[in-house]
């Protein structure tokens, strides 16, 4: 679990295929002196596990469903990263809850500059929108943001000047593609309406319509 403040850049040193998969070495900014082999850590907004490090410099594996619903795949020798580690129960929850499993990629349409802030707007896969709302929040590559406004397939984040210095979103140009993460909150929800639909479907194909029924739905 994480927060979507991403704690320090690291740059990519090494990028080998491992099977079907990729496995990379990446070197932190800062030096973590209890960063331990088998930790999760947040990769571009992708949950990835520390399997090896020396100093500032780790390893990862990337599994082959992470390279087809992520931009790991597309990371190269010298691409710098955000990165944050898991979160803790006595940090503060400075962002929102992001669980770094990367639900789509998302591309940039335009990006815009408003005297200090950066306007982005990014275009999502059909299906999706449903899970952005305006004052929402959303992980982009891993980094929190609120949404200024969303639009059947696209939505729009403003980033203040401290983000685009401290994480690669500073770097983002249009057409680069991104990891979008959507608030987990919004997923549960639908999940169980739609499970309170269809749990009312089989009622009433079963034939259990009950007076009670009826009046739920405003017919008596």
């Amino acid at each position: 679990m994480f927060t979507g403040i991403v704690e320090t850049l690291g740059t990519v040193r090494k990028k080998a295929a491992s099977g079907e998969g990729l496995r990379l070495t990446i070197e932190a900014d800062t030096k973590w002196s209890d960063l331990m082999p088998g930790e999760s850590i947040s990769v571009n907004g992708t949950c990835l596990t520390v399997t090896d490090l020396s100093g500032p410099v780790f390893t990862v594996d990337v599994s082959p469903e992470s390279i087809r619903r992520t931009t790991m795949g597309r990371i190269n020798i010298g691409d710098k990263v955000n990165l944050e580690r898991a979160l803790r129960p006595i940090d503060r929850l400075g962002g929102h809850i992001v669980t770094g499993h990367i639900d789509a990629t998302g591309v940039i349409l335009s990006r815009q500059e408003q005297a200090a802030f950066t306007l982005f707007s990014i275009q999502i896969p059909k299906g999706f929108a449903g899970y952005v709302i305006e004052k929402g929040s959303v992980a982009v590559d891993g980094i929190s943001l609120t949404v200024n406004d969303c639009h059947n397939s696209s939505f729009s984040v403003s980033i203040i000047p401290f983000t685009g210095r401290h994480t690669t979103i500073g770097r983002r140009k249009t057409g680069d593609v991104v990891n979008i993460e959507f608030d987990i909150i919004g997923k549960y929800v639908e999940k169980l309406l739609l499970r309170g639909r269809n749990d009312k479907a089989k009622d009433v194909e079963k034939g259990k319509i009950s007076r009670e029924f009826l009046a739920q739905h405003g017919i008596v």
